[in-house]
């Protein structure tokens, strides 16, 4: 049974429609990937789940255990087990890493002492000591702040993971280290999505499924072939 599916979502931002009626679903301890090219309305199902402002859903459901997220304001989503790795994560200025992530296992249930014991243990893993202690995000490169996003998803343990071109701006070894997370992630029961251009990554992690999106529509669902013919051939291939 799917942990979420999104059924006819339309969406539209700034008074355009950009998706037309999406339909996918990720499946518990599955890696998923959802591609195509610029403009095709990635971000904006990523953004439109999680509940970001200026993202008006105007018809279709999103259904996470059982439950319509979409009528739920950002926080609870965020609560019932949805994660959204950003593209662009931002800089938040006088919140450490620690403290920010110290509340947020809290919000989902983790104590004191518990975070304390796994906060050493995901910041060792993601080789982020160096980071411990400073404000969040703030003069990262962009490579740490995806390894900083992968941190909170080691820390959180969400049912369900966006993660929005979790490959851009990193280098190899880094690409590793956030290949190895979500790996775990998976491993570990939850449905991940990976939004990418490329198939780079997705030869690091036990692929599923790939989701191709291309003028708000899902136009193609395959496997891990799917991306090997896109990486090869760009994505004249799904449009026939």
């Amino acid at each position: 049974m799917p942990v979420l599916s999104v059924e006819d979502l339309h969406v539209s931002v700034g008074g355009k429609p950009v998706l037309r009626g999406v339909d996918l679903a990720l499946e518990p301890g599955r890696v998923h990937a959802l591609m195509g090219p610029n403009g095709s309305g990635k971000s904006t199902l990523a953004l439109s789940l999680a509940g970001s402002p200026g993202y008006a859903v105007t018809r279709g459901r999103a259904i996470l255990d059982g439950q319509d997220l979409l009528p739920l304001p950002p926080n609870e989503r965020a609560r019932k087990g949805l994660f959204l790795g950003f593209q662009y994560p931002p800089e938040i200025e006088g919140v450490s890493l620690r403290e920010f992530l110290r509340l947020a296992c809290a919000e989902r249930g983790q104590g004191f002492c518990e975070f304390h014991k796994s906060y050493p243990q995901a910041i060792g893993q993601l080789r982020m000591e160096a980071f411990d202690g400073r404000e969040l995000n703030v003069g990262f490169s962009g490579g740490e702040k995806k390894r900083a996003e992968l941190l909170q998803l080691y820390l959180l343990r969400p049912k369900v993971a966006l993660l929005d071109e979790p490959d851009s701006g990193v280098d190899v070894d880094a690409l590793k280290l956030i290949a190895g997370a979500i790996r775990d992630l998976a491993e570990g029961g939850a449905g991940v999505l990976i939004i990418t251009h490329y198939p780079r990554i997705l030869d690091h992690v036990p692929l599923s499924d790939v989701f191709v999106l291309d003028g708000g529509r899902i136009v193609e669902h395959g496997g891990p072939e799917l991306a090997n013919r896109i990486g090869e051939q760009g994505f004249e291939v799904v449009r026939g």
